[in-house]
């Protein structure tokens, strides 16, 4: 039982009330008042990197906060759409029901809810065929917007590491792409020599652009390999802060700080980390 049991529990209705209220030029927050569409993108960005975060630790406490957060964001914009006559939050529940029938016909034959087929579980239909049909249908919606290049819609405010895969995944699309991953990693290393020649010629204007080339072929490798590189690269950035920390307190066991420590007394502390990892018998290195 949560908290929350001793009080009516709240309904979207009052939601989209609360966020009218703040609105209110007169009776309003000031700070939400003052707030435009793209002022609000980068708290969406932030609260759905926060929901990946809770979920990738499993802190399922923490998730209908986060999901309420992000959830605030979409009320957010659907109010601005109000106050512009434009559409309301209804219009977007609206479309987005109607785009998920019109997608999964294998679920809903005729495209309604009422259609929704019986007697035939999710493991009976066939995986390539469902997701052909997805494609197929999300090609129809790009054509019937005007798309002229398979690259057209992939939005340009995801993080970088997200749009080179989805750039990367249009392009393969219409047969972009090495036909194995030894091409893929061919491409890792041919882009880390010419950042290596790049230093040599102390150009250091050529070595960033380089890098930039070494981070997509990269990602490329990451889709060749079926790993999302986001999550790739947070678990990484979880894996380094998990054995700096570690680092930090054997150092500080030992009387010293990481400033005043030497790279080859640091080093030995990291090795110590890295087969902690490998070998669950010894102290976990969150001690």
């Amino acid at each position: 039982m949560s908290s929350t049991d001793a009080r009516p529990r709240h309904s979207l209705d009052d939601l989209l009330e609360l966020m009218a209220v703040l609105r209110d030029p007169q009776y309003g927050c000031p700070w939400d008042v003052q707030q435009r569409w793209d002022s609000i993108v980068p708290h969406t960005l932030e609260e759905a990197y926060e929901v990946a975060d809770a979920i990738e630790r499993r802190a399922f406490d923490e998730l209908p906060g986060e999901l309420g957060d992000l959830l605030f964001q979409v009320v957010y914009y659907s109010r601005f759409g109000v106050e512009e006559g434009r559409f309301d939050f209804h219009d977007v529940v609206d479309t987005l029901t109607a785009k998920m029938l019109a997608r999964h016909p294998h679920v809903f034959p005729d495209g309604t809810l009422a259609s929704r087929r019986e007697g035939v579980s999710a493991a009976e239909v066939e995986t390539r065929q469902v997701n052909a049909r997805w494609e197929a249908r999300k090609a129809a919606e790009r054509e019937g917007r005007a798309v002229v290049s398979a690259l057209d819609d992939v939005p340009r405010a995801l993080p970088a590491l997200s749009r080179a895969d989805k750039l990367s995944r249009r392009a393969a699309r219409v047969g972009f792409d090495w036909p194995d991953t030894r091409g893929a990693i061919a491409k890792v290393r041919e882009e880390l020599v010419e950042v290596e020649a790049a230093l040599a010629a102390n150009d250091a204007d050529q070595a960033r652009e380089e890098v930039g080339d070494l981070l997509f072929a990269a990602v490329n490798l990451a889709r060749r390999l079926k790993a999302d590189p986001e999550q790739a690269l947070r678990a990484t950035n979880r894996k380094f802060e998990r054995r700096f920390r570690h680092v930090e307190r054997r150092l500080a066991d030992e009387g010293h700080a990481p400033g005043s420590a030497s790279l080859k007394e640091m080093d030995r502390h990291w090795e110590d980390a890295k087969r902690r990892e490998k070998n669950p018998t010894e102290e976990s290195l969150n001690e």
